[in-house]
């Protein structure tokens, strides 16, 4: 993912956490921040209580590959994605399915939508 699709700064995070919405299932929380910008932004939150490292990057690029796969579909929005507890022990289809279902919660993804992509 390229950089200017990440949420990075403290800054950013605190906004989206205090301005934001929220939204949960079982297995994710997303806070969604809507902006008018060109195309969305992620920042992706996983805990230490998950597991090691490799456990946690192992999240986020499950996470990440699902983001990439529907960014057509996404809404122009600043959105965190939390995993919690159980994230860890999901293959990546099931992963696929819990994010897609808290991000259409969130209505920030909605199937066919498309999202004008800059290059």
């Amino acid at each position: 993912m390229r950089k200017n699709y990440r949420v990075k700064s403290k800054k950013d995070f605190n906004a989206i956490f205090k301005d934001g919405q929220n939204f949960a299932n079982r297995k994710f929380v997303v806070y969604k921040l809507e902006k008018d910008q060109k195309h969305f932004r992620v920042g992706i939150s996983v805990s230490k209580k998950l597991g090691n490292a490799v456990v946690r990057n192992s999240i986020k690029r499950k996470i990440r590959h699902v983001l990439i796969k529907y960014q057509r579909d996404l809404a122009k929005a600043d959105f965190v994605v939390i995993a919690r507890k159980g994230v860890e022990t999901l293959d990546y289809h099931q992963v696929e399915q819990n994010l897609l279902h808290v991000l259409k919660i969130a209505k920030i993804y909605q199937e066919g939508f498309v999202c004008e992509k800059e290059q």
